[in-house]
């Protein structure tokens, strides 16, 4: 009986996991978007407007994956651990990293080993 209130109280954790990472995406895509059209009516120059909409949505998005990363182990590790449902979280959060370096790349312009480099120390 205990654990199985226990293991609802983790589904609901998870639930709400993945809830916040899908606002986060949304929340910040949102923002992203008024943000570049305001810049726009503004007259800023279009490559920077850009520019600066990517870095706002690939943050939004990385914080999303972070959450939805959390929940995955979560639901997985505490709610269902079986060989199964942990060879599926493995491939998850082994996609989910390698996005997360990408976007990681895509806003700071180097990849995250690269910490003293910024973004125009190439050009």
């Amino acid at each position: 009986m205990a654990q199985e209130l226990l293991n609802s109280y983790f589904e609901i954790a998870a639930q709400l996991l993945e809830t916040m990472g899908v606002l986060a995406i949304v929340a910040g895509t949102a923002v992203a978007l008024v943000e570049a059209a305001r810049n726009l009516i503004e007259r800023m120059e279009a490559e920077k407007s850009f520019d600066l909409f990517r870095t706002r949505l690939a943050r939004s998005i990385l914080i999303g994956v972070e959450f939805l990363i959390a929940a995955d182990i979560v639901g997985t590790v505490i709610i269902d651990p079986t060989m199964e449902s942990l060879g599926v979280l493995a491939v998850i959060v082994l996609i989910r990293t390698f996005l997360s370096f990408t976007l990681e790349a895509e806003i700071e312009g180097r990849w995250p080993w690269q910490r003293g480099r910024n973004r125009h120390d190439d050009d």
